[in-house]
């Protein structure tokens, strides 16, 4: 690991203090042209002494912008110390993490997986069009049908067309031969150019997608393209329990990858990683902001400066050996709820690296999905799994209840059926 290293609290609190003196004060500078400050004053008290020992906190108060992308050009320096949390942040997760070499990457703390995914179908559209003279309508976008719902939102909001790939109902695979009739009559309607979305954790199954499927099945028919791996659940887990992954910045076909802190990692909700190689992001350059010092890059502008150093705290705190034990126990856990499943004779779904399990609806009755809080796949319309995602607050001792639960249902079933 070239910068992920674990650091005693004495020394994560002393960082984070000189970032946050390092930006601008608005208790005690004098800062008359951003239209922002503090958290007001009277609702959020900044004298309180726990403050002292609570980094993330220090900084939600004193609530600095990270409007841009801080690892291209300039940016508003007001919040320099900060920014550079956000940058050692991203050093972290690109070149650490996904195998990036040392500033070859561009990047930001977004608001969420969501607004990652659609950055990338963004900045791929805007590829296309400025750099290869595409017109929109014969560019689409290439993701199987358990892809996250940010894609047909983005093909929404993009005004692409959203071309699904069916997958294996027991495998959850991509089904390469309808992927490839897929591909076949895109190009007889005109369409030249592909986003691929390749899942690094589908949210309900935490199937991993081979880019490969549809690097073979592109090149065979000469048809450009731009791979953007959806790592935004798996993103924190996969990279760590799969030492073998090829999911990263040393597969040359692979231009950018999502990551969520807001689920694996833990981080207040509305912090995700958007990543991608240099030279693309600034495609989705907005120079009407002019009165923004650098770039603005980014789909959200202004965002909050505490997502990254909350971030920076919790890869710091567990530093990488860390994390990887964390993600053995889960790993651990997820196995031992498969085994109890297998000896049931249960059929469900689990990729080996990932720790979701997701149940055949079939085997699942209604008191065991309150009781649990199992989630389905679909709310409205014939649902047909149930998921169980083995979380840090999932322990053992949850998962022998519910299995106890779970075999006694069978178990009354088993005998109403015998007795009709």
């Amino acid at each position: 690991m070239l910068y992920w290293k674990k650091l005693s609290q004495k020394e994560r609190q002393t960082r984070i203090e000189k970032a946050l003196q390092e930006n601008v004060n608005f208790t005690l500078d004098i800062s008359l042209g951003y239209p922002a400050s503090k958290l007001d004053s009277k609702v959020y008290y900044e004298e309180a002494s726990f403050l002292a020992d609570a980094p993330t906190l220090k900084t939600y108060v004193a609530n600095p912008n990270h409007i841009g992308c801080h690892t291209l050009g300039t940016s508003e320096k007001a919040f320099k110390g900060t920014q550079e949390i956000e940058r050692e942040v991203l050093d972290v997760l690109a070149v650490d993490l996904f195998k990036a070499q040392p500033k070859s990457y561009d990047g930001y703390i977004s608001p969420g997986g969501t607004e990652a995914n659609i950055q990338a179908i963004w900045m791929y559209r805007n590829y296309f069009s400025y750099k290869l003279g595409a017109n929109p309508y014969e560019i689409a976008i290439l993701a199987s049908e358990d892809t996250h719902y940010s894609i047909p939102k983005a093909a929404n909001i993009l005004m692409l067309d959203w071309l699904k790939v069916p997958v294996d109902f027991h495998t959850r695979e991509i089904d390469t031969f309808q992927l490839e009739n897929i591909v076949i009559k895109a190009k007889e309607k005109g369409k030249k150019y592909f986003i691929v979305i390749s899942n690094m954790g589908t949210t309900m199954f935490g199937a991993i997608d081979n880019p490969t499927d549809y690097i073979e099945i592109l090149e065979k028919h000469h048809l450009i393209y731009k791979i953007h791996i959806d790592g935004a659940y798996g993103g924190f887990i996969y990279p760590l329990s799969n030492k073998e992954s090829e999911l990263n910045f040393e597969n040359p076909k692979i231009s950018s990858i999502t990551i969520d802190a807001h689920k694996m990692l833990q981080a207040p909700y509305g912090t995700g990683i958007f990543l991608c190689r240099k030279g693309l992001i600034e495609n989705v350059l907005t120079k009407e902001a002019e009165y923004v010092e650098g770039m603005d890059l980014t789909l959200c502008g202004s965002r909050s400066g505490s997502n990254a150093v909350a971030v920076w705290m919790i890869l710091f705190t567990y530093g990488p050996f860390g994390w990887c034990e964390k993600v053995r126990v889960l790993q651990m856990r997820t196995q031992w709820l498969c085994d109890q499943l297998d000896e049931l004779k249960v059929a469900y779904f689990r990729e080996p690296f990932m720790n979701i399990v997701t149940i055949q609806a079939q085997y699942i009755e209604e008191t065991l999905v309150k009781k649990f809080d199992l989630v389905p796949q679909k709310h409205n319309g014939d649902n047909l799994w149930y998921k169980i995602v083995i979380m840090d607050h999932v322990e053992v001792d949850h998962l022998s209840t519910f299995i106890t639960d779970l075999k006694e249902s069978l178990y009354v079933e088993k005998r109403i059926k015998t007795e009709v």
